[in-house]
């Protein structure tokens, strides 16, 4: 999927120069030929408790009490799902917050569409869909943003302040899945070879989940 998109996001979500961009294959790979891997090649990792906050009313949610997922640099993230909030079973929803130049990293939500509302700042979004179709729009303040499900996305912050997005999803349970957290959690020659990587380059890659890319 990585010709669809531009090199430069290419280069800032995967950490690595637009010359070793353009090495990247230049066509959809589903499964390629590798060394065959044994059982320990897999290791689990337990996955932390998250916090809760406790409500106050069966119908409010106090978003701005909760403590944001902050990634320093690149911004945060305020969410609500039915876990907080138990009353909203079908919908979930997310305050993302990126500074200038930051880009939330490319990801895709399997369970549910998404609708994005501009507060404020410039932003741009490529929603990539199937057969390398991909879509690209600008975005200012006031405007609506649209990702059906399971279409790989991104945002990215183009202006010189905070960029501000209300985004709503239609399932009471957030599930997103990013290009980092995946690509970390495949075996290294998989990946090498799925990507036609040359030695060493794959230690350039994420080796956990990025979420939010500050600006370089």
């Amino acid at each position: 999927m990585f010709q669809a998109y531009p090199p430069e996001i290419v280069a800032q979500n995967l950490g690595l120069t637009l010359e070793e961009v353009a090495a990247l294959p230049q066509k959809e790979a589903y499964f390629a030929a590798g060394v065959v891997p044994d059982e320990m090649s897999f290791a689990a990792t337990a996955r932390p408790e998250e916090s809760d906050i406790e409500l106050t009313n069966l119908h409010r949610y106090p978003l701005h009490s909760q403590q944001p997922r902050i990634i320093p640099g690149g911004g945060l993230q305020r969410l609500v799902t039915s876990k907080e909030f138990p009353i909203s079973t079908t919908m979930a929803g997310s305050v993302l917050e990126l500074q200038p130049g930051a880009l939330r990293e490319m990801h895709w939500h399997p369970n549910a569409d998404e609708w994005q509302y501009f507060i404020s700042g410039q932003a741009e979004m490529s929603v990539f869909l199937a057969e390398g179709t991909i879509v690209t729009e600008q975005f200012n303040a006031g405007d609506v943003g649209y990702v059906p499900m399971g279409a790989g996305h991104y945002i990215k912050n183009t202006g010189d302040t905070v960029c501000k997005v209300l985004i709503g999803f239609n399932s009471g349970v957030y599930e997103s899945i990013d290009l980092s957290e995946w690509l970390a959690g495949n075996p290294k020659d998989v990946v090498e070879t799925n990507f036609g990587l040359k030695e060493g380059e794959i230690e350039k890659f994420p080796a956990k989940k990025v979420f939010i890319q500050p600006a370089k």
